[in-house]
């Protein structure tokens, strides 16, 4: 069989969703959802940045998963619905190997930053005291550095690994985006290497910051569960579920993507999970952050003039 390799045509992403009137109204329902999470992060962002009540560490913190979110999903959706309505499947060896290096990156990167705000909220409940010391600003900034930077490095080896690979069989990949996993099933070669960086990967950049937040959120919990104030329980369990909400959304269908043996694995259950840590999560961050957080809202009223209805 004839290798196709980076000097033949385009690879064919067959997309997500069906060419017909269902097709349509779930692009536009994905478009809106796309809207949505700009704005929301977009705002988010410039919220953050102008209003000295959240000039704290976990908002900080913050403001770079917003950041995340925003180029996350600006990865995905703008291709997925321009090949929809032109009905041009293609893109380009270059292309896939762009969108896959930026798609790991935001994944790899959320996750870390996750675990990080995670530390932020057991430090501020467990250790007060040692708070201002163990999260100063110098700290924030090797935290979001560190996982930008871990990010892109693991980003950068599965992406230069996946375009040195001989592709002999069809170009189509049954896929909305270049998920790297999906690219290497139309390879030539025997690809188990790949399959055991890609565990590693998810254990060191997933499963592992996972464990690491359930058992920062149990201590917390535990500690919350003992304190003697009524209204600092309350905040305390608002901002934990808060947080687990987004972990949950976030690292749930990730793990369960990417841990799977190959023979266990669709590509119609991988796309629909997809969807989750592409195109909702960066739309429901923003919402669950806000709606959630009375810090937040006070803030939208003091910069934006909304929700003026509400005590801050």
């Amino acid at each position: 069989m004839e290798k196709w390799n980076h000097t033949s045509n385009d690879f064919i992403l067959l997309g997500l969703l069906p060419p017909n009137q269902t097709g349509i109204f779930l692009l536009c329902l994905i478009i809106l959802i796309f809207f949505l999470a700009s704005v929301g992060n977009s705002a988010m962002i410039h919220l953050i940045h102008v209003d000295p009540g959240l000039h704290t560490p976990m908002y900080f913190l913050l403001s770079q998963l917003s950041l995340m979110d925003l180029m996350y999903i600006s990865t995905t959706v703008p291709k997925m619905a321009y090949n929809f309505l032109s009905g041009q499947k293609g893109i380009s060896f270059l292309g896939c190997g762009v969108q896959s290096f930026f798609f790991l990156t935001m994944a790899c990167s959320e996750g870390l930053l996750l675990a990080s705000m995670a530390y932020d909220r057991y430090v501020a409940i467990c250790h007060p005291l040692h708070y201002p010391i163990r999260m100063s600003k110098m700290m924030c900034v090797k935290m979001i550095g560190g996982s930008w930077t871990l990010g892109s490095i693991n980003s950068l080896a599965h992406t230069v690994f996946a375009l040195h690979i001989p592709y002999c069989r069809s170009r189509a990949i049954d896929h909305f985006f270049c998920d790297v996993p999906a690219v290497l099933l139309l390879a030539c070669t025997d690809t188990w290497v790949y399959e055991y960086m890609v565990f590693v990967s998810t254990s060191l950049f997933l499963l592992f910051p996972f464990i690491g937040i359930t058992s920062s959120y149990g201590r917390v919990l535990f500690a919350v569960y003992h304190m003697h104030s009524k209204e600092g329980r309350q905040k305390a369990f608002t901002t934990i579920s808060t947080h687990l909400t987004v972990v949950i959304f976030y690292y749930a269908p990730f793990v369960y993507t990417y841990l799977r043996p190959r023979n266990l694995r669709s590509p119609a259950e991988d796309k629909i999970l997809a969807v989750f840590y592409t195109i909702l999560t960066p739309m429901l961050n923003p919402i669950i952050y806000s709606l959630r957080n009375k810090e937040v809202l006070g803030a939208m009223r003091r910069v934006f003039g909304i929700f003026s209805f509400l005590k801050e």
